[in-house]
């Protein structure tokens, strides 16, 4: 019951900070007149596409701290957490595409270093953060695309 329990506040945690952070911090008119290239997706596309990687962060997470919750890989799963939830904050409410690649940058590194280091020790978490991998890489295009573009 108590590994249930962790489990559902990780969920909590990852899917209500995640849900939060874009009610919070809405595109916008701002946005709507920046020039975007040509494989900037349809926004509805972002919801879904976060939703899931929300579900699937929070179990990487709640593997991780079973296992080992003051190591190495919870301390980048933390940092990881901590930069997705600044990105939104620095480009939408800031304005700052400048900083909100540096945030996505290092979200990026943060993200590949949890799978580098979870790889051997707890695959499944790691292959849980292989679709988010792809996911930001392409939002770190994206935001490098808009930063060059304006």
């Amino acid at each position: 019951m108590r590994r249930f329990l962790t489990l559902a506040a990780f969920v909590v945690l990852v899917l209500g900070g995640g849900l939060l952070m874009g009610a919070s911090n809405l595109p916008g008119p701002w946005y709507d007149a920046l020039q975007k290239p040509w494989f900037n997706p349809p926004n509805w596309l972002f919801g879904p596409a976060w939703t899931t990687l929300y579900i699937l962060i929070a179990i990487a997470g709640w593997r991780t701290y079973e296992r080992k919750p003051r190591g190495n890989a919870m301390r980048l799963w933390w940092a990881q957490l901590v930069l997705n939830f600044a990105w939104s904050p620095a480009f939408f409410t800031m304005h700052s595409i400048g900083l909100a690649l540096v945030v996505v940058t290092a979200m990026l590194l943060a993200i590949l270093g949890f799978v580098a280091l979870t790889w051997n020790r707890d695959r499944p978490a790691a292959l849980l953060f292989v679709p988010y991998a792809a996911w930001v890489s392409f939002a770190t295009a994206l935001n490098a695309a808009i930063w060059w573009l304006n």
